[in-house]
């Protein structure tokens, strides 16, 4: 997932509009301080920047898809941030807020690897209920391929997959439990990679 990073950062300082400069408040940016991997003028930094973009402090799905697809400029992005939004969007209010958004950056560009594989398996559990299915694992999979403009080999991939669970899925339940996938990924440096979880 570290292509989050890189969209925002393009992002950040493309977006030079405007002299005002927002200030984070100090009460936020003190617990920020505790709960991510960046420093205090990086915070400082990113919420002028967010500011400016969403000047009411929220973003939303059309605003998310629609950095992705310019980044990318595919079709295959805009499908994809659709999960990576519904990641970010930790309280599921349909807005992601500057904590959201800078608490899932953080994981993705400087958490540890357990941290990055927990926030993986949330954007590939694409329903929520707690487990990851075959097809989940399969559609976000060929989606990063073609955005990435990588050459997609459907059978490929399948296959890839089929592997994946085999050797993954402790009780041959057909799904990856959190605990089975993390401890399934740091055996398979192949699939982290498929992930895009590489540190």
């Amino acid at each position: 997932m570290s292509h989050c990073f890189t969209v925002f950062r393009s992002r950040k300082r493309s977006s030079q509009m405007g002299k005002v400069q927002s200030k984070i408040p100090p009460s936020e940016l003190k617990d920020l301080l505790t709960r991510t991997h960046f420093t205090e003028n990086e915070l400082k930094e990113w919420y002028s920047g967010f500011k400016r973009d969403c000047p009411d402090g929220r973003l939303t799905l059309e605003q998310f898809t629609n950095i992705y697809s310019e980044f990318y400029g595919t079709h295959e992005a805009k499908k994809f941030a659709e999960h990576l939004f519904r990641t970010f969007d930790v309280n599921q209010d349909g807005r992601i807020d500057f904590r959201e958004f800078i608490c899932s950056l953080s994981i993705t560009t400087r958490g540890s690897f357990e941290e990055k594989l927990r926030w993986a398996f949330d954007v590939y559990d694409i329903d929520g209920n707690g487990v990851i299915s075959f097809n989940e694992v399969l559609a976000i999979v060929r989606s990063i391929n073609k955005m990435m403009g990588y050459i997609n080999d459907k059978n490929a991939s399948t296959e890839r997959i089929q592997d994946v669970f085999k050797n993954f899925d402790k009780n041959q339940d057909q799904m990856l439990s959190l605990e089975e996938f993390i401890e399934g990924a740091k055996r398979d440096q192949t699939f982290v990679k498929m992930l895009q979880c590489t540190e």
